[in-house]
């Protein structure tokens, strides 16, 4: 059994630590930002391809105290890297700073890299390369006050990296971003889900991923830990078998529009690649004239905020937007993430759940409106 540190986005801790709990992480703990557990190297393979609200996950292998480089260098040099990769491999070091004893997290990565390389020239005589770029080995250096964590990094390109967004619209949302909204807001993954500025429908493609149990990253096929040299490929292919015979249908019904053409073109290109083609219909339709085919259901949207999409009067937009919940949408739970709170304001709705979020650097408020029938009717 080792301890993992499982990274994800603010706000999504708690979430987290419920899906480690469900793939069978022992003892998780919300932390900053990211969530702690302990498992097995199958547990490490599954979280990889399972995970839905996870950034990265790191293993630690090593801490000690360091307050100065030289305590630093010896410390790196002590681990034995030849036993977790070889000189074929290209590595990289990233590391983060809170301490009085180190000023520069750069310069604490290439001090770091030095004992690497080192150690390797004093045994072989030669060196493995970096690749900042593409590595085949990712180290992480964490440095709190004069204690030090060396961990090595088995995702390799972070996990919000699914591999079906093969083609970019202006201001995407980060996919774990979207899977933690879909998991906040409570839905019960039988009602039917509606996403009515889907941009490239990345929050509707993470919901219809979640209601028919397919693992996000299952047809991903770049993860760092495949390079480590105890790397085991029968309990890898376990873990991809079993996590396919999870898979299921569902009888939840997704639709999503947007004024774009273009960025609709980019949605059904995405649902292509994540093995989805068909099973979310789309429409070309501004949210102001749109006539929603459900019935009731679920409406999770991420509207432009006027930071990166520029509209001219963004609190008449909102308005509208309110005006559409108000007559289309009777009967839904609707959520609106968005980091403009004046404009959030000109919605003209009562909020029934507030969470504080951010989209990157942005904060941003997820609210909840339940959009009631007749008599129980929300009043602006």
């Amino acid at each position: 059994m080792s301890k993992y540190i499982i990274k994800t986005l603010h706000g999504l801790e708690e979430v987290l630590c419920k899906e480690l709990k469900a793939i069978g992480g022992l003892n998780p703990q919300p932390l900053k930002r990211a969530a702690s557990c302990e498992g097995d190297l199958s547990f490490l393979y599954k979280a990889n391809v399972c995970l839905r609200t996870a950034i990265s996950i790191l293993k630690p292998i090593n801490r000690f105290r360091a307050r100065d480089e030289e305590q630093l260098y010896r410390g790196v040099q002590n681990i034995n890297w030849s036993s977790i990769f070889g000189m074929a491999n290209t590595f990289a070091i990233t590391a983060s700073v809170n301490s009085d004893h180190f000023n520069h997290s750069k310069y604490v990565a290439l001090k770091s890299k030095d004992a690497i390389v080192d150690q390797f020239r004093k045994k072989y005589g030669e060196r493995p390369s970096i690749d900042v770029e593409n590595p085949d080995i990712k180290i992480n250096i964490h440095i709190a006050r004069d204690q030090v964590t060396v961990s090595l990094d088995s995702s390799g390109d972070t996990l919000n990296k699914r591999g079906y967004r093969k083609e970019g619209v202006f201001a995407p949302l980060n996919e774990v971003l979207a899977a933690g909204l879909v998991s906040l807001s409570g839905w019960n993954k039988k009602t039917d889900f509606v996403d009515p500025m889907c941009g490239s429908g990345t929050i509707l493609i993470e919901a219809a991923m979640m209601a028919r149990n397919i693992a996000p990253n299952i047809n991903r096929k770049s993860f760092a830990f495949k390079n480590w040299k105890d790397f085991n490929q029968e309990t890898w292919d376990k873990v991809l078998a079993d996590a396919k015979n999870q898979e299921t249908e569902t009888d939840c019904q997704f639709f999503g529009s947007d004024i774009s053409d273009k960025n609709l073109r980019v949605a059904v290109g995405n649902c292509f690649e994540a093995s989805l083609a068909g099973k979310i219909k789309f429409e070309n339709c501004d949210i102001r004239d749109l006539n929603v085919p459900f019935e009731s259901g679920i409406a999770i949207t991420n509207p432009p905020y006027g930071e990166r999409l520029q509209l001219n009067d963004m609190n008449e937009f909102y308005k509208e937007i309110s005006d559409a919940m108000k007559k289309n949408f009777e009967g839904y739970d609707f959520w609106v993430i968005s980091s403009n709170m004046d404009a959030l304001k000109h919605l003209r709705l009562r909020t029934s759940g507030k969470i504080t979020m951010y989209n990157g650097s942005l904060e941003c408020k997820f609210n909840k409106y339940e959009m009631y029938r007749g008599t129980k009717k929300v009043r602006e």
